[in-house]
């Protein structure tokens, strides 16, 4: 079952400062925050210094919606108009396998759907539409 949908914002390094911008104007509420210094050790992907403090997810609530964001991890380009995608949860890893499999009929994977900290099964999709689409299963404690 789909759960929710929501507008994910990719910044180039300036997510901390957009997560206390939209607390302060728009009255957001922090669900979530994680930089990708908080990401689980990697020997063979050791995160760079200048990349510890760059937002890997916030989750806020602004009224009855929600809008997530992160950084681009460093080296990553940043295009504008590709800064912002779609965040799609759902509740178990099937669908989110008929969703993903859906979704990417004439367009591109990104990122296949593969087990992440963060969740049982996560991938990227752009559609054939050129809208990419984060696919997240949700773990039983986000349920």
């Amino acid at each position: 079952m789909i759960v929710g949908i929501h507008p994910y914002l990719v910044l180039n390094g300036n997510g901390q400062e957009a997560v206390k911008f939209y607390q302060d104007a728009l009255d957001a509420e922090v669900l979530e925050f994680k930089t990708f210094g908080e990401m689980p050790d990697n020997p063979e992907h050791p995160t760079p210094a200048e990349a510890k403090d760059r937002v890997l997810n916030a989750h806020l609530k602004i009224g009855n919606s929600e809008l997530m964001l992160s950084d681009t991890f460093p080296g990553q380009p940043h295009q504008v108009g590709d800064h912002i995608t779609i965040a799609l949860n759902i509740s178990d890893a099937e669908k989110s396998k008929e969703v993903f499999e859906k979704l990417q009929a004439g367009g591109k994977v990104i990122m296949p759907l593969q087990p992440t900290f963060w969740s049982p099964s996560y991938g990227q999709v752009t559609d054939k539409f050129g809208i990419t689409w984060q696919v997240s299963t949700l773990g039983e404690n986000n349920l």
